[in-house]
């Protein structure tokens, strides 16, 4: 059985392409065209499923065709539509030798030095240089903190927590 700490969400199937199975996945991160992978992980009914892949193609820089063994029409497909997709942290521990893309930090909780828990990492901002990790606090306030190593002071991979010190006066600046 795969655990959720086993994993973090690399996307979202969006719709169905053609007939024979394919579908559309909006990627937030493109670690299985990175790390040799044959399979990913998908909710379905709330349960994590392996399903492997027996090609992809990029259609976009945030969109790739992927069709899954097993998946052969679009009435197939078509029950897919909506599942989240994870890709399995023990693939990328061991080919990345513990560097890991931002986006693995999604529903990690941040906990500042001074401020103690802050919320969750809902989705990473990585269009720019500056690299930004949107938290939605655990009172409800959306903030947007760098995600700069020179920020982090440790990561707990098992309880899903990184430990930062955030600049004074960051948190303050939309009140």
């Amino acid at each position: 059985m795969i655990r959720e700490e086993e994993v973090y969400k690399i996307g979202v199937l969006t719709k169905t392409h053609g007939v024979s199975g394919e579908l559309n996945m909006m990627f937030i991160d493109d670690v299985f065209d990175r790390v040799e992978a044959e399979y990913v992980v998908c909710r379905v009914n709330g349960i994590l499923v392996p399903f492997f892949m027996e090609e992809y193609r990029f259609r976009s820089d945030t969109v790739v065709l992927v069709k899954f063994e097993g998946i052969d029409s679009e009435e197939q497909a078509r029950c897919m539509v909506g599942v989240e997709v994870f890709f399995p942290k023990s693939l990328t521990e061991e080919t990345r030798h513990g560097e890991y893309s931002w986006s693995y930090f999604t529903e990690f909780t941040v906990v500042d030095k001074i401020y103690g828990e802050l919320g969750r990492i809902r989705t990473v901002d990585d269009s720019t240089m500056n690299v930004l990790f949107r938290i939605i606090t655990f009172e409800g306030r959306d903030v947007l903190v760098p995600a700069s190593e020179e920020l982090i002071n440790d990561i707990d991979h098992k309880n899903r927590k990184i430990y930062m010190t955030l600049p004074e006066g960051l948190l303050a600046l939309d009140e």
